[in-house]
């Protein structure tokens, strides 16, 4: 099985390795951390022939029986040695209670500790309960443009980008013909399991067609401010009368699987942030085009979109600015650095670009460059 490393995640854990703090990689299905934990046992017996290897994966039936903290416990108390000891568990969340354990593994000496998960909520919740200050967490994402690239063996052209825009940065589709009949089902199949397993089994939600209207209702919105309410006035107009806050919960549950991201506003003047009027993306637009299709009239939307995710691989916060009554696609923060940028559509030497509009926001003096396709544009 080959495995394609990706850098930048390792670079994130690499000054981890070995220290007495857990590593927590989290983000959506299928964007790769199960590999990514492979690889790492690789590159552990690289540096340590005599390390003692025990991975678990809660999506193997193999590992059904291993329910609760104690069924873990029991688990690994058996695998143990007095060799150094790297623990790689894949979707903890499945384990009633796991945190307990990890808390009690992370005291021992020769223990080192990786895991993956799926659902937001649990992860800050549960570790920063039990395990305060004991962990980094580690956000995978899909495949970057560069990445994407990387993994299809492409040339950086009108054509890749265009395949990129549409069918997103999963690392599987490396295993599929990039066409519309290989692509979408497999895309909709990750959104069925996101969905029916993540969100409908474990929160126990009965209103299902809901949930699914109000995805839909996402995709076709993506990158357009919008509110809880300005979705029940919606639904009003179609004959279905859902309260604001069960609105609220239900993003909660996209956003907390990772499907969806949220971003709040930010008033640039006064530093106010507005909990109301937030824009929602996909994590990966190729899941958005899935359920929707990709349109032309959607190119914009799209690409605001690949503009987000690229800040967000590039480890920038965002926001969504609002000056003098008027919208700023985005707010991006770095450590002392701060850029704002607006998302535009153009169409030259046919090649797509994002060109930030920057004159008159803030106390910018000249421009910054963003890098895209491997160029700087200004």
């Amino acid at each position: 099985m080959e495995i394609i490393p990706r850098p930048k995640y390792f670079g994130r854990v690499k000054p981890f390795i070995k220290k007495n703090i857990i590593k927590v990689l989290v983000g959506q299905r299928r964007t790769g951390k199960s590999f990514f934990l492979k690889w790492l046992q690789k590159e552990v017996l690289s540096k340590d022939k005599k390390a003692n290897i025990i991975y678990l994966d809660k999506e193997l039936y193999k590992y059904d029986f291993i329910k609760t903290e104690k069924d873990l416990f029991k688990y690994l108390q058996k695998r143990i040695s007095n060799n150094y000891n790297y623990i790689f568990i894949d979707e903890v969340q499945e384990i009633n209670g796991f945190e307990k354990i990890l808390r009690d593994l992370i005291n021992r000496k020769n223990v080192d500790i990786y895991i993956t998960g799926s659902n937001a909520r649990i992860f800050s919740s549960d570790l920063a309960t039990f395990l305060s200050g004991r962990y980094i967490e580690i956000k995978v994402n899909p495949l970057s443009y560069n990445e994407f690239l990387n993994f299809h063996n492409l040339k950086n052209n009108e054509n890749s980008l265009t395949d990129y825009l549409k069918y997103g940065g999963m690392p599987y589709l490396r295993n599929l013909t990039l066409n519309d009949d290989n692509v979408f089902p497999y895309l909709k199949s990750i959104y069925d399991t996101i969905l029916l397993k993540d969100i409908v089994a474990r929160y126990k939600l009965r209103n299902v067609e809901f949930l699914i209207r109000l995805t839909f209702y996402l995709a076709e919105n993506t990158g357009n401010i919008i509110s809880a309410k300005k979705i029940s006035d919606y639904l009003k107009s179609q004959r279905i009368n859902i309260p604001v806050n069960t609105i609220i919960n239900y993003i909660g549950y996209l956003t907390n699987t990772f499907l969806i991201d949220r971003i709040s506003r930010q008033e640039i003047e006064g530093k106010k942030v507005f909990e109301i009027n937030e824009k929602f993306f996909f994590e990966d637009f190729g899941l958005r085009n899935s359920l929707i299709g990709f349109k032309p009239q959607d190119i914009s939307k799209i690409l605001e979109n690949a503009v987000y995710m690229h800040l967000i691989f590039l480890g920038y916060q965002i926001k969504v600015g609002v000056t003098a009554g008027k919208g700023i696609d985005f707010v991006a923060s770095k450590n002392d650095k701060k850029v704002y940028i607006q998302a535009c559509y153009l169409l030259a030497d046919s090649i797509y670009l994002f060109t930030p509009v920057l004159k008159g926001i803030g106390k910018l003096s000249k421009p910054i460059k963003i890098h895209w396709l491997d160029k700087h544009y200004y």
